[in-house]
């Protein structure tokens, strides 16, 4: 890793708490370098990553944030100015919350659905788990939004078929983030949609044969 840190760029890391040792255990990870063995070894290595994680540098996966992707791309510069950590924009969580059942209790298709359960809790924290997931750099918020869409969409549906509250078995909204529910959601739109890119290449294939 080469450092071309001047002397601001220290400072400036220095009053944000980001010291070098931290930055360079950050670049190992970004490495694919299996840093576990480290921790094992070292309580101040395993106290370094913990810091990394408390930071949002890296993810509980393990893996370089959008954050630490910044972090490392501003030491490895030369370059004497501030560095400004990246914030989510709220835009994209508004739009999630309003999707997210506000109750379990719904109409859909003629019928009415009654259920006892409150679903969107803890609007606080579901905003600041909803950007953390955002700043991880996995998932973007349009998949975030139209896995809710889905999941939603889904639950009602089989509500119609089933006569059955199907929604009565969602999770509250804090749960669903916390738990990375959606990811399951995004893997199916995905699957879909690659389903779907191979039938119409199919399709046009044979149009073209004709």
């Amino acid at each position: 890793m080469k450092l071309n840190i001047s002397h601001l760029q220290f400072e400036e890391l220095i009053k944000k708490s980001y010291s070098l040792d931290l930055i360079y255990l950050l670049k190992l990870i970004e490495d694919n370098y299996d840093v576990e063995s480290l921790c094992k070894r070292s309580v101040k290595i395993s106290t370094l990553y913990a810091t990394l994680l408390r930071k949002g540098l890296i993810s509980e996966a393990g893996e370089s944030t959008i954050i630490g992707k910044d972090l490392l791309q501003y030491a490895e510069s030369d370059k004497n100015e501030k560095f400004i950590k990246k914030k989510a924009d709220d835009t994209g969580f508004e739009k999630w919350w309003k999707i997210y059942p506000s109750t379990d209790t719904f109409m859909y298709k003629g019928m009415k659905f009654t259920g006892s359960r409150g679903l969107r809790q803890a609007r606080t924290e579901c905003k600041r788990k909803f950007n953390d997931i955002l700043m991880e750099g996995k998932y973007t918020e349009d998949q975030l939004i139209k896995a809710l869409e889905y999941d939603v969409l889904q639950k009602k549906e089989k509500s119609v078929e089933s006569k059955t509250n199907k929604l009565a078995y969602m999770q509250n909204s804090l749960t669903y983030l916390n738990k990375k529910s959606f990811e399951a959601f995004i893997e199916l739109i995905n699957m879909e949609k690659e389903t779907h890119e191979r039938l119409s290449n199919l399709f046009n294939d044979g149009a073209t044969d004709i």
